[in-house]
């Protein structure tokens, strides 16, 4: 048979989902590595690259990359193509960014940052009738959708996990929360109140909700943290990321208070211990060890299985730092998209593939084996990570499980 032959044969055998007359056109081997070569895809990747989430969204951009340089840059068999969007921050340039990638004939869609945009893409992601694997934590809010996937975790659950893991300790409801004025923060204050208010539990005290400010100054924090300080609180809980996190841990400390903090793991993620480490002898340093900070988390890089020690090992030999829950939960998404495109076969479409997520079982994770949920996100175990010394450096340490949610 020619070799032009050969392959419309195969086109047709993949547009009739048959495989009788293949045998006539080489082994199924054969078969599968030229369709392979014959059927690249499009993968569209929708994250900031400029803006206070620029740096989320890089982790997010060399989790989904590290995937593909440790699989020959192929999901299911079939080589990729990413092909990146601005996701900017509003539902406006998130929907712009989606527009773009359909009209690429993209396969799927990942990323998303902001919660903000994710609900404001839904309706066109559902309408485009593309599976959006989502990377980042998303609003609780979002139900009922059959095109949108995720693989981090809904907003509400690492203040659930935490809620009940104080509840459990016995811990005062005196506790003052802080957070930036937001739907995530609402998120994540529900999610706490849920967690800690059974058994008889209360939380006494109102949250303090801050203007919402990604690049805050050194005196942003200082007349809620006094008020609420003036209360006398057994503890801290808050919701901060980045240079937000950075200040307000610094404010609250040169306010005095000597107490816990606890939060949702990303107020020590990514480069914020680094910011805030002044080294050995340092007073900041010091008082963090001290005093404690300790987080509720779906990944933290010291977890001890085989496949984070995969991941975490050539995630620093490729990039040169330790990997976050952005970039595992991206890692996550290229790993099951691998799976579903694998089942699909051929031809792949994005109705296919979408078709094919609610089929691909339980993932073999960084984080832990997971699997997905009737409402499309993972399933999961959360972990509570204290902040301490790992051989010189200030490094979030898993020192317990807290509870599978999801």
């Amino acid at each position: 048979m020619s070799q032009m032959n050969r392959r419309r044969a195969l086109q047709l055998l993949a547009a009739l989902g048959t495989s009788g007359l293949a045998a006539g056109c080489g082994s199924d081997t054969d078969s599968e590595d030229t369709a392979s070569a014959e059927s690249p895809v499009k993968i569209g990747l929708i994250v900031p690259s400029v803006g206070p989430n620029k740096a989320i969204g890089d982790e997010i951009t060399n989790g989904f990359q590290l995937f593909l340089s440790l699989n020959n840059q192929q999901l299911g068999g079939h080589p990729v193509t990413v092909v990146q969007a601005e996701e900017g921050d509003s539902p406006k340039t998130g929907q712009a960014a989606v527009d773009r990638l359909v009209k690429e004939d993209v396969l799927a869609l990942t990323g998303v940052v902001s919660p903000t945009v994710m609900s404001g893409i839904r309706d066109t992601v559902e309408q485009a009738r593309v599976p959006l694997i989502g990377s980042n934590a998303s609003p609780a809010s979002l139900q009922s959708v059959v095109y949108i996937w995720r693989t981090s975790y809904v907003l509400d659950e690492p203040g659930e996990a935490l809620g009940g893991y104080l509840r459990q300790m016995g811990v005062s409801g005196r506790i003052a929360i802080f957070a930036p004025q937001g739907v995530g923060s609402r998120d994540v204050i529900d999610g706490f109140r849920r967690g800690y208010e059974q058994e008889g539990r209360r939380l006494t005290e109102d949250p303090v909700l801050t203007t919402d400010n990604a690049n805050p100054g050194k005196a942003a924090f200082s007349g809620a943290i006094t008020k609420a300080l003036g209360k006398r609180p057994d503890a801290v809980f808050c919701n901060y990321t980045g240079t937000a996190a950075v200040q307000f841990i610094k404010q609250l400390y040169d306010q005095g208070y000597e107490g816990k903090v606890y939060a949702p793991g990303f107020l020590t993620e990514g480069t914020v211990l680094s910011q805030l480490d002044d080294g050995e002898n340092g007073e900041q340093r010091t008082r963090i060890l001290k005093q404690g900070i300790e987080t509720a988390l779906n990944y933290s890089p010291d977890l001890n299985n085989n496949a984070n020690r995969v991941f975490a090992s050539a995630y620093r030999k490729t990039y040169g730092a330790s990997p976050t829950t952005y970039a595992m939960a991206s890692y996550d998404a290229a790993q099951v998209l691998d799976k579903a495109i694998r089942l699909v076969g051929a031809s792949p479409t994005p109705q296919a593939v979408n078709l094919a997520l609610g089929k691909i079982g339980q993932i073999d994770s960084p984080r832990g084996a997971w699997q997905f949920n009737q409402p499309r996100t993972p399933q999961q175990k959360w972990y509570l990570r204290r902040v301490m010394l790992d051989g010189r450096l200030l490094s979030n340490v898993v020192v317990n499980e807290l509870a599978t949610l999801g």
